[in-house]
């Protein structure tokens, strides 16, 4: 029988969960990585009142997160969800380059706190032959 690879991953510098999950789960080929907003090890949220500058404290943290898994970088992401605003796309752009997930773009009154603006979870691919880091 076939026996799937799926691990938990915690990401230093990342608040501990509040809840039941981790922030990420590879499992065989994929990486699963949990929601990020700019929520700081203080519990503040970086970037203030601007979308742009907590997007890119979000894609900064996922880019740490998919480190952890074996050294994946962002060009591995295959889908991405996020809110689809202007401020949020061009930090994107910076983050992935020329390499354009699959996205999601939804709209909600709200996130979990006032203050947090953006949220963005993503799905990598490992690369053919990247084995798991230990």
């Amino acid at each position: 029988m076939h026996q799937t690879f799926r691990e938990e991953v915690r990401v230093p510098g990342a608040p501990e969960p509040v809840g039941p999950w981790t922030y990420v789960v590879p499992a065989g080929e994929l990486i699963f990585v949990s929601g990020f907003t700019a929520l700081d090890e203080r519990g503040q949220a970086a970037g203030g009142t601007d979308a742009g500058a907590q997007a890119r404290f979000a894609l900064d943290k996922i880019r740490q997160a998919l480190k952890r898994p074996g050294q994946i970088s962002p060009t591995s992401v295959s889908r991405c969800f996020t809110a689809d605003r202007e401020a949020v796309n061009r930090v994107r752009e910076e983050y992935f380059g020329s390499t354009r997930p699959a996205s999601t773009a939804v709209e909600v009154s709200r996130l979990v706190r006032d203050d947090l603006l953006v949220e963005i979870k993503v799905i990598a691919v490992r690369p053919h032959g990247r084995k798991p880091s230990a």
